[in-house]
């Protein structure tokens, strides 16, 4: 079959008239998956949190709308990338693209006291670079609100790397481990957005000259905005404007506030945050806790019968939820509470 040239994306890579396996088409799968991976992590990272990552939040790009500059902005962008190149750097390892393959650049060095780096390193430069090129692509403007956005994609791809770990396998007679053979491995992508929610509590401010700011796009703009992000670390998350009050609903922004809201306040293994989420949620917003119970039906004490069945009977257990609602109109002893406008931990 007569394989025709096809360049994409600057590489060039053999294609067939009937499947075109141009990098594309395969980038652009991965990079689909990554992103609903960033989408599901910034979810699970701020469940309990009065901003929860509602759908309105997820549209990367400013040119379609997206022009809120808040801390909870910073995150969404860097989870975002950090998810694509994620997935990228996983898949590249794990050969699935024809042009890549593990990083073994540094393979035969002397990494440290007793150990040298070999084996198969997850290529993270392959993955940043990839990533770079589809996520960053879909900020058009040249406006403060684009830069931070740049600035937030490349925090979330450091952090890929920053999180990265050492493994290493042992080489010596009888098991001594004289010399260590080690490589570099991505991490659980929920330590990477335990990194960056951290990132999301400590994100700065960035104060522009407003008066240069005033000319728009013009030379001066363009000079005031690299003069403020010259002062800030890349692994640094920055906002521009503060958040807004995430206890009421305002539909213009897409944010629901937390009545109707789920909180917890018993169960095992939970954290502190976890535990005062029916403060921060209800109390802190205005609101009480209102009580629900519900009847789960369930299959329970299922027996194996030869052969070959499997037999369960159906069980009834009734679960104690706990959710924000308003309060009766003539108050309660927060009637007058005073709303703490907390969108990170303290």
């Amino acid at each position: 079959m007569l394989l025709l040239p096809v360049y994409c994306n600057d590489y060039y890579i053999n294609c067939s008239p009937m499947k075109c396996c141009c990098a594309y088409l395969t980038y652009s799968s991965s990079v689909q998956v990554g992103a609903q991976l960033g989408v599901e992590e910034c979810k699970y990272q701020f469940a309990w949190d009065r901003w929860n990552c509602p759908e309105s939040a997820l549209q990367l790009s400013t040119h379609n709308g997206l022009r809120s500059a808040t801390r909870e902005t910073s995150f969404v962008h860097a989870i975002s990338s950090a998810g694509v190149m994620y997935i990228l750097t996983r898949n590249c390892s794990m050969g699935d693209f024809d042009n890549c393959g593990c990083d073994d650049s540094r393979n035969g060095q002397t990494g440290g006291k007793g150990w040298i780096w070999g084996g198969c390193s997850d290529n993270a430069e392959f993955g940043q670079r990839i990533s770079k090129q589809y996520v960053d692509a879909l900020e058009t403007g040249q406006d403060s609100r684009a830069a931070m956005n740049l600035h937030n994609n490349e925090a979330g791809r450091m952090a890929v790397k920053a999180t990265m770990r050492r493994s290493c396998k042992c080489h010596g007679v009888s098991g001594s481990c004289n010399i260590q053979t080690c490589w570099l491995q991505l991490s659980d992508f929920r330590e990477i957005g335990n990194y960056l929610k951290v990132k999301h509590g400590q994100a700065q401010k960035l104060e522009l000259d407003k008066r240069r700011m005033r000319a728009g796009n013009s030379a001066d703009n363009r000079g005031a905005i690299a003069d403020a992000f010259s002062t800030i670390g890349r692994t640094e998350l920055i906002y521009l404007e503060d958040s807004p009050d995430y206890c009421v609903k305002n539909t213009s922004l897409g944010l629901h506030g937390t009545e109707g809201r789920e909180c917890l306040q018993s169960g095992k293994n939970l954290s502190q945050w976890e535990k005062r989420s029916c403060k921060r949620l209800c109390h802190e917003c205005g609101l009480k806790v209102e009580e629900r119970k519900t009847e789960i039906v369930s299959s329970c004490n299922c027996k194996f019968h030869w052969c070959c069945t499997v037999k369960c009977e159906q069980c009834t257990q009734v679960v104690t939820k706990h959710f924000c609602s308003k309060r009766d109109r003539n108050g309660g002893p927060f009637h007058n509470v005073k709303r703490k406008n907390r969108g990170h931990r303290d």
